[in-house]
């Protein structure tokens, strides 16, 4: 008996072996895929648009995405962030720029789901091979009734100043009336 044919069957059991490793290797193809399906749930790239050509390997790029606020119905945010390209780029390797662009505004009926905390994460981003990120996070300026949304990079051992903010001030949409942004963010 060849070696593939003492693998497909097992003495003593009705069940073949091969049937058990497809079964286990479905199984095992389902729980990597689960976390795929949560990346599927990211940003939505919107557009590149190339700012440094390289000759032999991925240009530097300046890439636009689209998120929509978790929590808020009714509130898009659009961030544009450098990609560097070159060897390091091509395989994940780069130390991605801290430089982020934000614009947040109201497409519809805003409705809060649930209510948060000033500051809460709406969005993050892995910006390097471990130690940077990318954040977007949300507040709320009662006074105005405005939503604030905030982008910024931040480092395991140091911060970046760099940053950008945008805010939806919350409109009536239709007949319905506009929430107030303070019923459902406090401090």
């Amino acid at each position: 008996m060849n070696s593939m044919a003492q693998l497909a069957s097992c003495p003593g059991k009705s069940r073949p072996v091969g049937r058990r490793l497809a079964l286990a290797l479905v199984v095992s193809c389902a729980g990597a895929l689960a976390p795929m399906a949560a990346v599927a749930d990211g940003p939505d790239l919107v557009f590149r648009k190339s700012t440094v050509f390289k000759l032999l390997t991925p240009n530097d790029k300046l890439a636009v995405y689209g998120i929509d606020d978790p929590l808020v119905d009714g509130i898009a945010c659009h961030y544009t962030v450098p990609e560097r390209g070159g060897v390091a780029g091509m395989f994940g390797l780069a130390e991605e720029r801290s430089e982020v662009s934000l614009a947040c505004r109201q497409f519809g009926p805003v409705r809060f789901k649930e209510k948060s905390d000033q500051g809460d994460v709406v969005f993050r981003e892995r910006r390097s091979l471990i130690f940077k990120r990318m954040q977007i996070v949300r507040g709320c300026d009662p006074k105005r009734n405005v939503l604030v949304y905030m982008a910024y990079s931040d480092r395991l051992i140091e911060g970046s100043p760099q940053n950008s903010t945008s805010t939806v001030p919350i409109m009536p949409w239709g007949e319905a009336t506009a929430p107030k942004c303070a019923d459902f963010i406090s401090d």
